[in-house]
């Protein structure tokens, strides 16, 4: 009897290109299937877009703050991999918007992503004016079908409720959720939304029924620690089932079983690793059908403050959303004392203030803003610690197939969705894994089908 060469009898490695949540969740699915999976990670940490900073000693999100509650995919994914009890929902507090006319006011009480469900109620008159109210109002004289059609959220608000719902109010809330214009965001990024609009025959009716239908309890949630513990839980259990993560190693070439590194010298013989590929990091392979694979940069503001009175009392709830055309540069404010308790008991009476921005700013710009948002003032000696970060998100493109891709550059925005994807995609490799293995096993079925 021979023995069998140990390295013959070894399963073929899995490399997934991309340590973000994509790429985690990707790894550890595939590794409960008995796959021998690595990762390898361009950067110096895992986690892409949900990472921390250390601040004056407070951990703070730097990336992600927080989760979608809807359809519960994200709740119930924590709840998998331990961490059910971390769960934390914001402060039941308003947000408000920076309007095109400068003012500061609540968001309307109810509508989703910024659609109203009543155009002509005085807190949508107060942003839209009267006569963008009454135009939004035609929405509920036109039949459910008109504009259901559409692809985008944009193209559907606008068809249904003008240009003045959609540019005064919904894209300032959807830029500042999902850092995108509504003209670029799919329709199918708010599920349900259609399904309702025909059943109700009205997008604002839409609207309230998802208002009332959605479960008890806020539309976001968060981590205890920030949503960065969810990369630590991660990366906790890729080493418990001992799949190594290599950072610092940057991929040049992709291809089905292989991929070649990226060398920093030009005459060095390029390095291969061989093995079925995954890729879970943004700008690796090119869309097939002419979209735009171009990545665009968010970039963050996170300022630590003294303690002050005013802005201990949240004058403007939990934050600001802000329209185009205000003066303002910031394209939104979060609060995150007045939103998170757990981050307002570890600051001890500091306060703690988060901007987004389109284009890099200075810390002055973000006090400023800050300023004018919150409406108190914050000279520059309240300003303890600061810090400006950005990030890089991937426009939705189509792949081909050869290579499997999982992120939100073909899963769309939001945890939900890269989450959805990522097990959905792994479930679909172990099907193909399980349908070669009966083929080589039995292959007379095949030749006899």
């Amino acid at each position: 009897m021979t023995s069998r060469d140990p390295a013959e009898t070894q399963p073929i490695e899995t490399l997934v290109i991309g340590a973000g949540i994509a790429g985690l969740v990707l790894a550890r699915e595939l590794v409960l299937q008995g796959r021998r999976v690595r990762v390898l990670e361009a950067s110096d940490r895992a986690g892409g877009q949900v990472a921390s900073v250390e601040l004056d000693g407070l951990r703070l999100d730097a990336g992600a703050e927080a989760f979608a509650t809807r359809g519960g995919t994200v709740r119930g994914y924590l709840e998998r991999i331990g961490l059910a009890d971390r769960i934390i929902a914001p402060r039941d507090a308003p947000a408000w918007l920076h309007a095109a006319e400068g003012q500061t006011v609540p968001l309307p009480a109810v509508s989703l992503l910024g659609i109203p469900a009543a155009p002509l109620a005085a807190d949508v008159v107060a942003v839209v004016g009267r006569r963008g109210a009454w135009r939004g109002l035609l929405d509920a004289l036109l039949p459910g079908p008109v504009g259901s059609r559409l692809p985008t959220v944009g193209a559907l608000v606008r068809r249904r409720m003008g240009d003045a719902v959609l540019e005064k109010l919904v894209a300032p809330v959807v830029e500042g959720i999902h850092s995108t214009h509504p003209d670029d965001l799919p329709v199918s990024a708010v599920p349900g939304l259609v399904h309702h609009l025909l059943r109700e025959n009205s997008l604002g009716r839409a609207v309230a029924r998802m208002r009332i239908d959605a479960p008890a309890g806020s539309l976001v949630a968060s981590l205890e620690g920030g949503m960065a513990t969810l990369v630590d839980a991660l990366l906790a259990e890729l080493d418990r089932f001992g799949v190594p993560v290599e950072y610092g190693v940057r991929v040049a070439e992709v291809h089905p079983d292989h991929v070649v590194l990226a060398s920093e010298r030009d005459d060095a013989e390029p390095e291969v690793r061989r093995g079925h590929i995954v890729v879970a990091a943004p700008g690796l392979v090119d869309p097939v059908d002419g979209s735009s694979a171009v990545q665009t940069a968010t970039h963050l503001a996170l300022l630590v403050l003294a303690p002050d009175e005013a802005l201990a009392a949240a004058p403007r709830g939990t934050g600001v959303l802000v329209a185009r055309g205000t003066g303002v540069v910031a394209r939104a404010l979060t609060h995150v004392t007045a939103k998170w308790a757990t981050v307002q008991a570890a600051a001890d009476g500091r306060e703690v203030v988060r901007l987004s921005y389109e284009r890099t700013p200075t810390l002055e710009q973000a006090r400023r803003d800050a300023e004018a948002l919150l409406g108190v003032s914050i000279p520059s000696e309240r300003v303890i610690a600061g810090e400006i970060v950005t990030w890089l998100r991937a426009g939705r493109i189509a792949v081909d197939a050869e290579v499997p891709v999982v992120g939100e550059q073909v899963a769309g925005t939001g945890l939900a969705a890269v989450i959805a994807h990522a097990r959905a995609t792994a479930e679909r490799l172990g099907a193909d894994d399980q349908r070669a293995e009966t083929e080589t096993e039995h292959p007379e079925k095949e030749s006899t089908s």
